[in-house]
């Protein structure tokens, strides 16, 4: 009998992954394709949307060398995972009538500057647990109503980055509810749409589609998405959503445990039975986002990770681009100076819109420079002070939501750099778990992918 699998599209705004995991977390087989931002043909200079095309290109082209690789094992059902806020207006035949405004476009930058004349920031942040942030899907839809109110006069619903990706999937409409956390326009404490935050682009809860629970089925695999992909037809399309959501789950925390999802950004997070917001958590730049699970949510704390070390690689290792093993080598450098960097510290900053840099307007730093300095010395204090960040945001974390944090368990490519996991631990004073799979995201969204087959 051939083995069963889910297959988890695992759409980043880098890479797009195709994976299929089996039910005990193997990952059976994987293809990718790198992802990117278009310039905004009809926008000016600088703005970005979102190719649909070329996405769903990329995705399929991924999905049929995952495919090919299986050797013989059976997809039972299949699921999206994705970044989060960013949407599009879709009229009743599927087609778009302006394409997905991408979240590093600026042309909403004045909209949230101007926010307060709208709503009190602290009211907004109570109401939706969201920091007002420019790339808000609420801050989209007013940026339509004011410039292109063509656009939504003539769609049908507005559907997510995981709805539209799962409409070509199965050609059922659906908002899942962990990308509706993202959108600045939900009533956080009820699970629900806002009707206060739409009024404010002129909207109404039923300018989108069915809400769908992660787990539950959207619909069945379409016979041309069958043939894009190479997956079986009539498979389940499974619920997923939101790609930090389901790390929280794949990363299978224990009662106590933060969740560190560590990649180029580092997200800080909580699965917490309680919603409350605090006025120190609006302060510091808590978010607080529907967990995967109805019950819980995630208040969490987004800073800068992995992309210091990247940065720091192209300045300063810049000879080990090729080879191999220059992640040990990095390693063993860093690993040759003493604790403190013989007075070397490395100042990281958290998102400039959300954590302590939006109150202090602060910038990433380094002191204590000297001729004497090496580059293992700039590493090991990069290392050090992200694992300060992390201390930082942990206090903050827990403070602001009373939650007493026993230990952090890592997830995602940070999580593979040991001599990072042993500064954590040093300088939070935690136990720091790290799991045999680093894919949580995906080990997460096939869990639900597979519960919803009824695997």
């Amino acid at each position: 009998m051939a083995e069963k699998c889910a297959v988890v599209f695992d759409c980043g705004s880098t890479n797009i992954t195709v994976v299929a995991v089996a039910p005990d977390g193997r990952i059976l087989a994987s293809a990718s394709r790198p992802n990117e931002f278009a310039p905004d043909p009809e926008g000016q200079p600088g703005w970005l949307i979102w190719d649909m095309e070329a996405l769903w290109g990329r995705l399929c082209g991924a999905a049929q060398e995952m495919v090919a690789g299986l050797a013989g094992a059976e997809p039972v059902a299949c699921a999206v995972t994705t970044w989060g806020a960013d949407g599009a207006p879709v009229r009743a035949d599927g087609t778009l009538t302006f394409p997905p405004i991408a979240w590093a476009c600026p042309r909403t930058e004045p909209l949230a500057a101007r926010w307060a004349n709208l709503m009190d920031p602290w009211d907004t942040y109570c109401e939706t647990g969201y920091q007002v942030i420019p790339f808000n899907t609420l801050l989209k839809l007013i940026w339509l109503r004011e410039n292109r109110p063509g656009a939504l006069d003539e769609a049908e619903c507005w559907m997510m980055m995981a709805g539209l990706l799962n409409h070509r999937l199965c050609g059922e409409k659906s908002v899942d509810a962990t990308a509706a956390g993202t959108t600045m326009a939900v009533d956080m404490a009820r699970r629900a749409w806002s009707a206060k935050m739409l009024s404010l682009a002129g909207l109404t809860a039923d300018f989108f589609p069915r809400w769908v629970e992660p787990g539950s089925v959207i619909g069945q695999l379409s016979q041309p998405a069958a043939a894009d992909t190479g997956l079986p037809p009539g498979i389940p399309v499974v619920a997923a959503g939101h790609d930090t959501q389901f790390a929280a789950v794949g990363a299978c925390a224990r009662p106590g445990e933060a969740i560190l999802s560590s990649g180029t950004w580092e997200i800080l997070m909580l699965r917490d039975p309680n919603y409350h917001p605090t006025k120190l958590g609006y302060d510091e730049g808590v978010l607080i986002e529907f967990d995967s699970e109805p019950g819980l949510w995630n208040p969490q704390l987004l800073m800068m990770g992995s992309g210091v070390l990247e940065w720091l690689r192209d300045l300063a290792f810049a000879d080990l681009a090729n080879r191999a093993d220059r992640y040990e080598i990095e390693a063993a450098e860093a690993s040759k100076v003493p604790p403190g960097a013989e007075g070397l510290v490395f100042l990281p900053s958290f998102v400039p819109s959300t954590g302590p840099t939006k109150k202090y307007g602060t910038r990433g730093s380094l002191l204590g420079l000297e001729l004497a300095t090496s580059r293992g010395h700039l590493m090991r204090a990069a290392l050090e002070g992200l694992s300060f960040q992390l201390r930082q945001a942990l206090g903050i974390l827990s403070e602001a939501t009373g939650y007493d944090i026993k230990a952090v368990r890592v997830v995602g490519g940070g999580s593979k750099n040991a001599l990072w996991n042993r500064l954590r631990a040093d300088v939070t004073g935690l136990p720091v778990v790290v799991t045999a799979q680093k894919e949580a995201t995906v080990v997460g969204a096939a869990l639900f992918a597979l519960v919803g087959a009824g695997v």
